[in-house]
């Protein structure tokens, strides 16, 4: 993996790193709230044998410091989109986890030119769970069942966003509507879930597919929310056959 890079857009600054060589696609990883790019790591690493990787930390969370004002989803996926077409990448499949594929969702149907796949793994906001107490309950109800080294990354990018940042931009997760966009999503998607995910139904996620104009389906045993950090090969391997590589 290289070293930490910066992409800097309209005073706001990213850090990101690449690994694996550069070939026909391009995997990029956007991480959820409150979490950073390691949690992707062991999934990177499967994916670099198949193409590049590319990891991001969103502004606010992991290395990236703290804009003056949380953004919104929207926004995001706009300084996403620059990202994009800044590093000119080859054959995009864009990744995103939790909060992330809201960004990533906007960030497809604003420049569908820059990419041309997309995997929304633990998709938020389900409607019918839309307030900050229900959310909070249904992560800390499935993190319970979650190995100490994942408690230990979770409480570790917890700390370092803060409290008054997680709080604001959870407001602004809470208030962005995906399933409005969906419909305006071109590219092929696929939408993963984790057979455990407390979070995220299967009844939400099975929808969240059914919105997208080329959306799939599918399930992961034995782990939760937080699928790519207790199932990194199956997740990677369902990603390399979406993105028509050998897996």
């Amino acid at each position: 993996m290289t070293e930490m890079q910066w992409f800097r857009h309209d005073e706001r600054a990213m850090a990101y790193w690449r690994m694996g060589e550069p070939a026909e696609v391009t995997f990029v990883l956007v991480h959820g709230i409150g979490m950073g790019h390691l949690v992707f790591a062991e999934t990177a690493e499967f994916l670099a044998r198949h193409g590049e990787v590319v990891m991001v930390d969103m502004p606010g969370f992991g290395e990236s410091p703290e804009p003056e004002k949380a953004t919104s989803i929207s926004e995001t996926g706009e300084l996403l989109a620059a990202f994009l077409a800044e590093l000119q990448l080859p054959g995009v499949v864009l990744v995103g986890h939790s909060m992330g594929t809201q960004v990533v969702a906007e960030t497809m149907r604003r420049r569908p030119d820059l990419v041309a796949a997309g995997v929304l793994i633990s998709p938020t906001v389900n409607p019918k769970r839309r307030s900050a107490w229900q959310q909070a309950g249904l992560l800390m109800v499935d993190l319970a069942d979650e190995s100490p080294r994942v408690l230990w990354m979770g409480l570790r990018y917890y700390l370092q966003a803060g409290p008054r940042w997680m709080i604001g931009k959870l407001r602004m997760m809470l208030q962005h509507r995906m399933a409005g966009l969906l419909p305006h999503v071109p590219q092929p998607t696929l939408v993963i879930r984790g057979r455990r995910d407390r979070v995220c139904s299967q009844h939400w996620c099975r929808l969240v597919a059914d919105l997208l104009p080329q959306g799939r389906f599918s399930e992961v045993h034995g782990c939760g929310h937080e699928a790519m950090l207790r199932r990194p090969e199956a997740i990677a391997r369902l990603i390399l056959v979406h993105a028509g590589a050998n897996a």
